[in-house]
């Protein structure tokens, strides 16, 4: 555990050095709240930006856990990985600890969103369910930053990082429920949709935005999570750098 610490702390000290990529991880989801949720005109809800927050809470901790990846490949490129590996204690401390720092951050980024979307209006409606917030985005953001790890681990270069980060992003961002409900959409997106483990995510959070419990959500993110992490862990122990 305090090797799992150490790398999460090593990550964190790293990332608050760095003020420019500080502010800007996280002026840009604000921006993404503030300009979509009160601009875009829509025709299905008389309050777009209440239907929007749960998607820009999800894309922020999505964009937030696949960089994660990078971090890896930073670690390969200036030769600390070679010796983190080497190191006594377990390989997958690394990775444990990457995933948690990963996931502090983006929670971190969520924060910001709240703040800023119950100054313009938007309502939680008890403590249980922005603990249950945080949860999902938690659980949401272990799964990715674990995919995005391995991604890392195995790629030798910030440019093949970025073009992966992108392939995997976006679409999933854009084919998910974020920027409108499914009885809107065309038939082939809504099938895209109801299959994107982010719009999993967003359904969740929405009902809990709206004083529900989504207790088939919670589950299905702990397990998909789960499984990521234990897949990491298998990559981590065979790792040959």
């Amino acid at each position: 555990m305090r090797a799992v610490f150490y790398y999460f702390e090593r990550d964190l000290v790293k990332w608050l050095r760095g003020r420019v990529t500080v502010i800007s991880s996280l002026v840009m989801p604000a921006a993404w709240l503030v300009f979509v949720g009160l601009a875009l005109p829509t025709k299905f809800t008389d309050n777009y930006l209440e239907f929007i927050t749960p998607g820009i809470l999800v894309m922020t901790t999505l964009f937030s856990s696949l960089q994660g990846g990078s971090l890896m490949i930073f670690d390969k490129i200036l030769g600390f990985l070679n010796k983190f590996l080497a190191m006594p204690s377990p390989r997958e401390s690394m990775l444990y600890g990457k995933i948690l720092f990963i996931s502090v951050r983006g929670l971190l980024q969520a924060t910001v969103i709240l703040l800023i979307a119950t100054l313009l209006g938007v309502r939680v409606l008890n403590p249980i369910n922005i603990i249950l917030i945080y949860f999902t985005l938690f659980l949401f953001s272990v799964f990715f930053s674990a995919l995005s790890t391995m991604i890392g681990l195995y790629l030798s270069d910030h440019d093949s990082y970025s073009a992966v980060n992108s392939m995997i992003s976006m679409p999933l961002f854009f084919t998910s429920s974020a920027l409108m409900p499914y009885d809107v959409m065309p038939s082939w997106l809504r099938i895209l949709a109801r299959l994107n483990p982010v719009s999993y995510a967003i359904d969740s959070a929405r009902m809990l935005f709206e004083g529900g419990i989504p207790v088939n959500g919670i589950i299905g993110l702990a397990i998909g999570a789960g499984i990521m992490v234990l897949l990491g862990t298998y990559q981590f122990r065979k790792a040959v750098v």
